[in-house]
């Protein structure tokens, strides 16, 4: 018996042998699948860096740099231009850049202390080795939590749950992502899902996420939220939990310093690479810059260089203050330094606030611009006084607007209901003189004409009224002989 186990012994381990010599022969003479850490992305990177810079085509325009991006963008927040432009209309995979569009859309439709339930769909809907802050089902933290649980931990069970809490379902949350998305003006865009998971059919270009990113950061919350490096979950009694979140955006975090960070967010999938949504802000000139795949750390290194270009060679200016060319000269006669009321306003006026983007080099002078009196809806209600507006380009680029007004004022009593108030203005006491001068002379030359003509019609001679009398005395005569 005991031969016979040990054959069986020494069978087995012989078989075991053989069949795992043959399975590794057999899996090294399969083809070698390129896969993730096959690729050379330092070369593909490479490529991407000597692609066209569009921007660079502008006549007198500064000359952007080279970046490893396949498309970036640096936009101007308050007027909307574009700074610099590498494929910028390009549909390419935003990753958890995604998620600046959830969080929008989270704080126009919720409020920061409503309560965010997580549902099975919302926590299983995601994959393991997403990246999440592990909440489990049932779990609740409140919305403004959820904010930084997004733009913080990036978490995709939690832009999962805010969607339900807004939209009642992921799917009509991801509706509402595109109609938004449609109402900022993207129409490169396509949402899928809530957090930038890899899908085929959710893409975004980098001009589209600038405009979103344009309203998101243009929101004090988000701002605050969107430049946390770490944030403290204490424990609750619907969280049981108690752990920090750090960001990975190396611009917040000042692993990377650069100073004027407004916010941003980061994103990473294989297919998109690395994806970075960045603001910035010096010198009143408030700044969005996205890169799109980019290989790390470059996405970073990237957008310093961006924004040194582009705080480096353009400049804000206020039209009110440098615009000569069209606005109509009524100061002479509607106001006066010397006047014995003070210095009185104009009946119109350039909006002190409205702004322009030059290249530092250039004056306004320079500029192309023309009047339309078509004003959207959105814009009546920002100007109420608003009559025209003033559309500039520079070489056939937009560079920003401003806005005609009446010289009307908010006073404090009708602030509430927006109800404009005009604001008195003053006549010149000198040229009021002259004006009135000018029209006694005339009222008086007319006055000598008149009397002149009464005088001739009263000037008739006395042998005409005897000739008058007579005939009238023999009408009467006529009158009574006939008479019945």
């Amino acid at each position: 018996m005991d031969n016979l186990f040990n054959r069986k012994k020494h069978n087995f381990i012989y078989k075991t042998f053989l069949c795992t010599t043959a399975f590794l022969i057999m899996v090294t003479s399969l083809p070698v699948r390129a896969d993730a850490e096959t690729v050379d992305y330092a070369a593909l990177a490479q490529e991407r860096k000597a692609l066209p810079i569009q921007s660079n085509d502008i006549a007198n325009w500064p000359e952007g740099p080279e970046v490893s991006a396949e498309s970036a963008i640096v936009m101007e927040a308050e007027t909307g231009t574009i700074l610099y432009a590498k494929n910028i209309h390009e549909e390419l995979y935003p990753a958890s850049t995604t998620k600046i569009m959830t969080c929008l859309l989270a704080v126009e439709n919720a409020s920061l202390n409503d309560n965010i339930t997580f549902s099975h769909d919302a926590v299983f809907s995601v994959p393991n080795d997403g990246s999440s802050i592990g909440m489990d089902v049932g779990e609740s933290i409140t919305l403004e939590q959820a904010l930084y649980g997004i733009m913080v931990g990036s978490a995709n069970e939690v832009a999962n749950a805010v969607a339900e809490h807004v939209s009642g379902s992921i799917d009509d949350f991801v509706t509402l992502m595109n109609d938004r998305a449609k109402e900022l003006g993207c129409t490169n865009t396509h949402f899928a899902n809530t957090n930038g998971l890899q899908n085929d059919n959710h893409y975004t270009s980098v001009y589209d996420l600038a405009l979103i990113s344009k309203e998101f950061f243009n929101n004090d919350l988000l701002c605050k939220v969107g430049n946390t490096p770490r944030y403290h979950f204490e424990p609750t009694s619907t969280q049981p939990d108690d752990f920090y979140l750090n960001n990975k955006h190396k611009l917040i975090t000042g692993e990377i310093a650069y100073e004027g960070i407004v916010g941003g967010k980061t994103g990473y999938t294989d297919q998109a690479r690395e994806t970075l949504v960045t603001c910035a802000e010096k010198n009143g000139m408030k700044l969005v810059c996205v890169v799109f795949k980019e290989e790390s750390p470059t996405q970073f290194t990237d957008t310093v260089t961006l924004f040194d270009y582009a705080f480096n060679n353009f400049h804000l200016v206020n039209v009110a203050n440098e615009e000569t060319r069209y606005m109509p000269d009524d100061s002479l006669f509607f106001e006066s330094d010397h006047d014995v009321f003070g210095k009185s306003g104009t009946i119109l006026k350039l909006d002190d606030s409205s702004v322009i983007v030059l290249p530092k080099t250039s004056q306004i002078s320079e500029a192309d611009y023309e009047v339309t009196y078509d004003l959207s809806d959105e814009e009546r209600a920002k100007y109420p006084t608003g009559i025209a507006k003033v559309n500039y380009t520079y070489h056939d680029v937009g560079i920003g607007n401003a806005m005609i007004c009446y010289s009307l004022s908010v006073s404090e009593s009708s602030a509430e209901t927006n109800t404009p108030t005009i604001r008195p203005f003053y006549i010149n006491v000198k040229i009021l003189f002259i004006v009135a001068a000018v029209f006694v002379i005339i009222m008086t030359i007319i006055g000598t004409s008149s009397s002149k003509t009464v005088r001739s019609r009263k000037g008739i001679s006395k042998s005409d009224r005897v000739r008058y009398n007579r005939r009238k005395r023999e009408f009467n005569k006529s009158s009574k002989k006939f008479k019945f």
